[in-house]
């Protein structure tokens, strides 16, 4: 990617800082007058101007995954009676000791409407079900481009 240094001038009346494009960066960029362009903060001091894509047709995938954990469990038995810990476990008795998330493994994805995304969401999420649509998909939807914030 190439890229150019562009000193901002102050516009003497209004004190307002102007970027100033000349016919080479158009030339360079493709960019044309009337063109929307959008700032991207690159994270390291530096930004990225480029030319903002119009209005692209999308679509909500829905991605099913399995999540794994490894758990530990310390568990007292009687001495020489070690498979008895096992039983503990399995019962669901035992206090959880540890766990490590190992990751996702993603089992099976489809394209899915809006509205049956939110359809399944007042399903999977009945706590939510009150919330009107606009709540529902900032809380539980991923918007192109978005990242979680956590």
């Amino acid at each position: 990617m190439n890229s150019t240094v562009v000193t901002l001038v102050t516009d003497p009346e209004t004190g307002d800082l102007i970027l100033p494009l000349d016919d080479e960066i158009f030339s360079e960029t493709g960019w044309e007058i009337g063109d929307t362009l959008e700032w991207v903060d690159q994270k390291d001091g530096s930004w990225l101007l480029r030319k903002k894509e119009m209005a692209q047709e999308k679509e909500w995938v829905l991605v099913e995954c399995i999540s794994t954990f490894r758990e530990r469990y310390m568990v007292e038995v009687p001495k020489g009676k070690a498979d008895w810990a096992l039983d503990t476990v399995t019962m669901n008795e035992a206090k959880e000791f540890s766990q490590k998330h190992l990751g996702e493994t993603i089992v099976s994805h489809r394209v899915i409407s809006e509205e049956d995304a939110l359809t399944l969401c007042d399903n999977e999420n009945e706590y939510a079900k009150p919330w009107n649509n606009e709540h529902k998909m900032k809380a539980f939807f991923t918007k192109e481009g978005e990242t979680k914030d956590w």
